[in-house]
């Protein structure tokens, strides 16, 4: 059996097209610990799952909480209608991130989701607040 090319391999537009795609809906731990190290947050942070122990226990730099089911129009008012969210929950065991970005796409914001979470956040030993 070819397990590798038993299908064959997409062309290289599409690939293109692919990663394009899928990078427009998701960002990395790596990538937005070095915006917010090098002062070049573009984005709001948002963590939104858990309750407020959780939160101040262990969330991002910068991270606001704010749990999917507290999204709402009237709080999302609260920034400029282009904003970016980058949303993030306990890691890739949880869908929390996948929800506040379902909710926050149908009120007509920009979202991205950061997947692995906290778990992802903790395996690059990166910082915590």
């Amino acid at each position: 059996m070819r397990y590798v090319t038993e299908f064959p391999p997409a062309q290289p537009q599409q690939v293109v097209a692919h990663y394009q795609q899928r990078l427009a809906f998701e960002t990395d731990c790596a990538d937005v610990y070095a915006a917010i190290r090098d002062g070049q947050q573009d984005f709001v942070l948002l963590h939104v799952v858990g309750n407020e122990t959780t939160f101040a226990r262990r969330h991002l730099p910068g991270a606001i909480f704010l749990p999917h089911r507290d999204m709402t129009p009237a709080r999302m008012a609260e920034w400029p209608q282009d904003t970016l969210f980058v949303v993030y929950c306990a890691g890739p065991h949880c869908n929390g991130a996948d929800r506040a970005a379902l909710k926050l796409a149908g009120m007509g914001r920009y979202v991205k989701v950061m997947p692995g979470g906290i778990t992802g956040w903790a395996d690059e030993a990166l910082p915590f607040a």
